[in-house]
């Protein structure tokens, strides 16, 4: 094994076993600022080992195959492997994933006294459960850390939540949960049929998989396509399974939110486009405009729903629903130039950005006030105007302004919308291009409350009354500055992610836009042998008939 080979698997083990190193007993752990230190520790050798592989990865545009591809044999009988390899689809979502779990680290300092280790022995576990997750190409050992993932969480908010956080913990494992087990059974009716066709061999590798479920019917491409989609539309989330999302958002610690908004959710919507687009093509170009109409639906439901929160993280919380919206839009448009999908990718990436430090900012406003209502803050912008300066910074970059990051890829997304051949179209574009507008609204309403307006500073118990809070701290600012800078760099820089994407994306929505590109060559066709004759003139003698029919076969 290589050394190139060996950093997949020291990026993903590290957070491991820094996590388990917090429970060995001695008094070094027993001071939160050695606990701090160690996890974040963890974490960096974790975002390190993701630069050096993005330093040694083939960025050419051209390359959509698997990189630093490798194995280790677990159950060879039923062709289990833990078997890993990355391209740029599921490289940017590392990055992403290992560039926010330190700062989410380095932010959670002083967020909670108390069961530190427990803490953050969940969260660097949390990150294993998420690296694993897009780098395995064996299905088997995906759905292992795709469904790991939950166990983390569940105790994360159970624990360290807000007053109704096991409720709020009791619903987001049931959804996910439920969801899991239907995605289960369809991949090992993939699986099963793969052993159908090759003398009883079982393979869960992932290529060989698309192949096999690529061979099925339309009737059971649509079943396959059912049960993938009830495990990723519950995580992504789609409308109408979204209900547990807000109620999770808002009990869950700031740390919680943060990975929820920033990783979490495209563990959804990378799996709709690494295994459902490509596994059930037929069943895709059928049921894509079903999908759009919930994913438009959850647009404007969710937009509608945040102008009447009062509560801002909630507010953020459902703007998630959304925003997410718009991904899947985009990943169900199959235009030709694949403008849908690259855009839906690049918009994962941005809403982790930009909606995981917008949490940041409201945990930082907790913190001092203890409280989240609108109807109870205004005018920060006098009393802290740091954080306020932060705040509007990345409701801009949420709403999409130009020059931010938020911009191309929503922007990407309506134009492949508006532009899909068969799948969607502007009747779906229309009325997500108005959602667009109404999130501008209600985000900015929102600000507009917080940071100006007359001074209000909710009075904190035990604390003078008036008393102004404290603007960031340097540890605070460290935080969100990292992610400011990335979001003005991806904004004025993009073509580096977008030309990277493009051919493995076309890769994995070839076999579904060959599909289209068939039944448009048959309807031309039908159409070009679809010729119009005049009618008969009315013959009255047979040599007549004959020379009409004659020159019909000629013309012919």
């Amino acid at each position: 094994m290589t050394i190139d080979q060996l950093l997949i698997p020291v990026m993903i083990i590290a957070p491991a076993i820094f996590a388990f190193a917090l429970l060995m007993p001695g008094n070094v752990f027993d001071f939160k600022k050695n606990i701090v230190a160690f996890s974040l520790i963890g974490t960096l050798v974790s975002f390190v080992a993701s630069l050096v592989l993005a330093y040694n990865f083939n960025w050419a545009p051209e390359n959509p195959a698997m990189q630093f591809v490798d194995q280790i044999p677990w159950v060879p009988g039923f062709g289990l492997t833990f078997s890993w390899g990355i391209d740029s689809i599921s490289l940017w979502l590392i990055l992403l994933s290992t560039f926010l779990m330190p700062l989410i680290i380095l932010g959670s300092y002083s967020a909670f006294q108390g069961r530190e280790r427990e803490f953050f022995f969940w969260m660097l576990i949390l990150e294993t459960a998420m690296l694993g997750t897009f780098v395995a190409t064996d299905i088997i050992f995906f759905y292992i850390c795709f469904e790991f993932t939950l166990i983390p969480l569940f105790f994360l908010i159970g624990i360290f939540g807000g007053s109704d956080r096991l409720r709020a913990a009791r619903i987001f494992f049931l959804y996910t949960f439920t969801g899991s087990m239907l995605t289960f059974a369809a991949i090992l009716y993939v699986a099963w049929n793969y052993s159908l066709t090759h003398n009883g061999a079982w393979t869960f590798n992932i290529a060989e998989l698309y192949t096999a479920a690529q061979a099925l019917p339309l009737q059971q491409q649509g079943l396959v396509l059912a049960g993938l989609l009830a495990g990723f539309a519950v995580k992504v989330p789609l409308f109408p399974v979204h209900t547990w999302l807000p109620l999770a958002h808002t009990e869950a610690p700031t740390a919680g939110s943060v990975i929820l908004a920033g990783v979490l959710l495209k563990l959804g919507t990378y799996g709709i486009l690494r295994f459902a687009i490509p596994m059930t093509p037929q069943a895709v170009i059928v049921f894509a405009p079903w999908i759009g109409a919930l994913a438009v639906a959850g647009v404007l439901y969710a937009a509608l729903v945040c102008w009447v929160q009062t509560d801002v993280k909630k507010l953020v919380a459902y703007s998630s629903v959304s925003h997410l919206g718009f991904c899947v839009l985009g990943l169900f448009a199959f235009d030709l130039d694949q403008l849908g999908s690259v855009g839906s990718v690049m918009y994962m990436v941005n809403h982790g950005l930009s909606t995981g430090a917008l949490f940041l900012c409201i945990g930082m406003i907790y913190e001092r006030f203890h409280t989240r209502e609108m109807a109870k803050m205004s005018g920060l912008g006098r009393a802290m105007p740091v954080w306020s300066f932060f705040m509007v910074f990345f409701v801009a970059s949420s709403v999409g302004l130009p020059g931010l990051n938020g911009f191309i890829g929503e922007f990407l997304t309506l134009i492949g919308s508006f532009t899909s051949p068969e799948t969607l179209g502007w009747r779906f574009a229309a009325p997500a291009a108005a959602g667009m507008i109404f999130a501008a609204i209600y985000l900015l309403y929102m600000t507009g409350k917080v940071v100006w307006g007359p001074l209000k500073i909710p009075h904190v118990h035990g604390e003078p009354a008036g008393q102004k809070p404290k603007d960031l701290t340097a540890r605070e600012i460290i935080v969100l500055t990292p992610i400011a800078i990335v979001c003005v760099w991806l904004g004025f820089n993009p073509n580096p992610m977008l030309k990277s994407l493009e051919a493995p994306i076309a890769k994995l929505s070839k076999p579904t836009i060959d599909l289209i590109e068939s039944r448009k060559d048959t309807d031309e066709v039908k159409h070009a042998g679809t010729t119009t004759h005049p009618a008969p003139p009315i013959l009255t003698t047979q040599p007549q008939a004959k020379a009409w029919e004659s020159q019909t076969l000629i013309s012919n």
